[in-house]
């Protein structure tokens, strides 16, 4: 798979829903399949294995809405994500989804067979984290893609030849033909070959994958062995690696960061203005507490409170379906660009200064997603939130003016507190305890921030920190990562919520969450 970039691994996408795990990466997978069935399909079978996240998840936390969508070929922030369902019926597909034991290795597997009256096609698919997704095989045949290039999937007889100008260029044997997966910038031509078939998928992540493309380190190690003695700010660091990975001018790097933080500033703003949604656990709070703030009613947390504010806002517009940034996930969506533009304003600090932070953060998540993971499917809350927290150390570090090293140290410093932290959503939504834990994050952040620039020992080196909390995650049992079959999950107040929830979707109208 290509190189990890921070712009569709670690800061994006934009997007809506609870989790970016279950709706983007659904959507993602959703969209190849509808490019596969050429954007007509009539039947869809999606199968979870029993053993995996998904069983017990696809409802509640958004694999259904992104899926469907996707299906339709609809983006990641498109407004009617909250309606795919009836939309799909609309469409006139016929759905099932079932449970099978299958025994796949990752957690998050969709196994998609997709039919219409010429053809049927399958397409087995994993959510890696992030919004991030892999395609394993499509009709039993191993087919890899990333969504970062464009896929011409040619079916020519046995023995027939091919010769293209691409990134990449794969021959599967599938029994009686053969499949030529082409990779490349653009779909190939390929009126000049005896084809059987050929089907054309397009690239869902905004940052292309290309031929020979070459990024300057991939660890923290790496980097700092790279950069030496010359001690580049954070920031200017992972401009250099994203110019490497996506071909981009230094301009056009900071300008795509200043975007997103525009978007972010905006969500904001609507969170504690106020958000309704009917299917969720907590209501609009954001706002009670920033009356309280400007009264002078809170507890003294100087820019902290602020930060809080806006963490809870950002929060409860995910939880409203309304526009976020995965940064690095949706579930954690709150905590960097919270610490960040709060404390940015606190400090009078520009729009760009607030880039400069997040690009130093992205850096920071290539590294662990390099190394490992964003998924609490995999890894626990400690892949969302305590990637998160990493982040954000380093981006208030490089927020007013600290060093590479002082932020790196407060990166992994940040880190360490967070090993372990399980993943238990109550009543099976991405609100709670994911709020608190978003706060903790920005909180653990701001003082690690704060401790490295006192020059703080962090001990342990950034990336061993990543491996450790790798480590962890292996022996962290299926209950306690996104199953809501562990802790806070199946306390009997959560477990009534959920029934309660439950009972106002079916009095609704059938489940879609609109109301």
């Amino acid at each position: 798979m290509s190189a990890v970039s921070i712009f569709n691994d670690v800061i994006g996408p934009v997007m809506r829903g609870p989790s970016s795990s279950h709706c983007a990466a659904a959507l993602r997978i959703g969209r190849l399949a509808r490019d596969l069935m050429e954007g007509d399909i009539a039947e869809v079978l999606v199968e979870f294995d029993r053993a995996g996240s998904l069983p017990t998840t696809h409802e509640s936390q958004g694999s259904d809405m992104g899926l469907f969508g996707g299906l339709l070929g609809w983006d990641a922030d498109d407004e009617r994500l909250p309606d795919s369902a009836q939309a799909l019926a609309d469409a006139g597909i016929k759905l099932r989804i079932e449970t099978v034991d299958v025994g796949d290795p990752h957690p998050n597997t969709y196994r998609l067979t997709l039919r219409n009256a010429r053809e049927q096609h399958s397409l087995i698919a994993i959510s890696t984290g992030g919004g991030m997704m892999e395609v394993h095989s499509i009709d039993g045949v191993p087919m890899p893609m990333d969504g970062g290039y464009h896929e011409t999937l040619i079916w020519l007889p046995r023995g027939a030849s091919a010769e293209f100008e691409a990134a990449e260029v794969l021959q599967h044997d599938a029994g009686e033909c053969q499949i030529i997966q082409v990779k490349a910038a653009a779909f190939v031509a390929t009126e000049h070959l005896p084809v059987m078939a050929v089907k054309r998928l397009a690239p869902v992540l905004p940052v292309p994958s290309r031929k020979d493309m070459r990024v300057p380190f991939t660890s923290c190690t790496e980097m700092l062995t790279r950069d030496g003695e010359r001690h580049t700010p954070l920031w200017q660091l992972a401009v250099e690696y994203e110019m490497a990975r996506g071909n981009f001018t230094e301009g056009e790097v900071v300008e795509k960061m200043t975007a997103i933080v525009r978007i972010l500033r905006k969500s904001i703003s609507s969170g504690i203005a106020g958000t309704q949604y009917e299917d969720r656990v907590l209501g609009h709070q954001s706002g009670r507490f920033h009356e309280l703030m400007q009264t002078g009613k809170l507890l003294d947390g100087g820019a902290l409170n602020r930060i809080v504010l806006y963490v809870t806002a950002l929060m409860e517009v995910k939880s409203s379906m309304g526009v976020i940034v995965a940064a690095p996930t949706a579930g954690a969506c709150a905590a960097l660009p919270g610490a960040v533009i709060g404390m940015a304003e606190a400090l009078g600090k520009t729009e760009e200064d607030m880039a400069q932070a997040m690009l130093a953060s992205g850096i920071i998540g290539v590294f662990i997603a390099t190394r490992w993971t964003f998924a609490a499917e995999v890894g626990g809350c400690q892949a969302e939130g305590g990637a998160a927290a990493s982040m954000a150390a380093a981006a208030l570090v490089t927020l007013v003016g600290g060093t590479r090293d002082q932020a790196i140290a407060a990166a992994s410093m940040a880190f360490q507190s967070m090993l372990g932290l399980i993943c238990d959503p109550i009543a099976n939504r991405v609100e709670a305890p994911c709020l608190g834990k978003n706060v903790m994050a920005a909180s653990n952040a701001l003082s690690c921030a704060n401790m490295a620039l006192a020059d703080f020992d962090p001990l342990i080196p950034l990336d061993e920190v990543i491996d450790a909390a790798k480590s962890v995650a292996a022996m962290m049992p299926r209950e306690h990562r996104c199953t809501s079959l562990g802790g806070l999950a199946i306390t009997p107040t959560s477990l009534e919520i959920e029934r309660k929830l439950g009972a106002r979707k079916v009095k609704g109208c059938g489940g879609c969450g609109c109301h």
